[in-house]
């Protein structure tokens, strides 16, 4: 059996009256990428700052690197790499004071810190911005620069919390390529994200989450044909046409104004585009985005 990363059992987070992770239980591999989703609230940053030693638990078990984040806070800091959704960055400092100051909490020696700082500023691509102010840095070189800073520990796991947010799509691939390739090296990652597509392309495996409890856990291929089959037939502007369940082997629900079917072969849907004159139709291999929706749209109708 792989070594775990992160060994969750029966954990519990209560604030006050409200239980925002009540009893879950999962284990992440040491060298793999998984995925936490859900929608806000569910329950993704009381998990992350339980794993990171941030905010204690209520009851329950949590390993970290086989350290339990009851007593042993302090050492999985030094094995874990951590970039927040929000910039945190020194404004003050440059790019290269920046990773050079922020080594200082692991007590780096000068000439370790020096270096791990010039090879993670050529890692991220930041080579001409070396001396630049944080000011003077886009929102793509800030995040590269935040994951550069997570990275100076040498840590044995990484966890994001959105990376990616607000970014354009040209740097959001580059992103991707970057924990990719910190992903082929045997770094264990741990990401939350919004973007189901980043989900489905970096992830090995991942879980949605809501109201505290796991709705589904596995390989997001194996989450998409189980739960949104194959293929989709989503029809847009059909507020007046009766949902058709009537289908043998389609999948028939109703988001808001949205019809969407779901079937394992496109030919069992084709049919039903013939149904829907004058409205907006797409046949398309269904994504995890589908089966976020399915699994955690609160307002659906079906």
């Amino acid at each position: 059996m792989a070594r775990l990363a992160i060994e969750a059992g029966e954990i519990r987070k209560d604030y006050g009256t409200l239980t925002a992770v009540d009893r879950l239980s999962f284990t992440v591999e040491a060298g793999e990428a998984f995925g936490l989703l859900g929608p806000n609230g569910a329950g993704k940053s009381t998990i992350m700052r339980a794993i990171c030693c941030r905010s204690p638990l209520t009851s329950g078990s949590l390993k970290v690197m086989g350290l339990d984040v009851a007593c042993h806070q302090r050492s999985i800091r030094e094995v874990v790499g951590v970039v927040p959704q929000e910039n945190n960055l020194d404004p003050d400092l440059n790019v290269r004071e920046n990773l050079l100051v922020y080594a200082r909490y692991f007590r780096l020696p000068r000439e370790v810190a020096e270096e791990r700082t010039e090879r993670l500023i050529a890692f991220v691509e930041l080579e001409e911005k070396r001396n630049a102010r944080i000011d003077e840095l886009s929102g793509g070189m800030k995040r590269r620069l935040m994951i550069a800073r997570a990275l100076l520990n040498n840590p044995s796991m990484l966890i994001l919390d959105e990376p990616t947010t607000g970014l354009d799509p040209h740097v959001r691939l580059a992103i991707w390529d970057k924990l990719r390739n910190l992903r082929q090296q045997g770094l264990t990652i741990l990401l939350s994200t919004h973007y189901m597509d980043e989900a489905e392309k970096l992830c090995d495996r991942l879980m949605i989450i809501d109201h505290g409890h796991i709705l589904v856990s596995g390989r997001p291929r194996d989450l998409i044909e189980a739960h949104a089959k194959r293929f989709v037939l989503e029809v847009r502007g059909c507020q007046s046409q009766p949902l058709r369940t009537h289908e043998l082997g389609v999948i028939a629900e109703q988001h808001g104004a949205s019809h969407l079917y779901f079937a394992p072969t496109a030919e069992q849907l084709a049919p039903l585009i013939g149904e829907y004159e004058g409205c907006e139709t797409w046949l398309r291999p269904s994504n995890l985005e589908d089966v976020f929706m399915r699994l955690t749209d609160r307002g659906r109708l079906t």
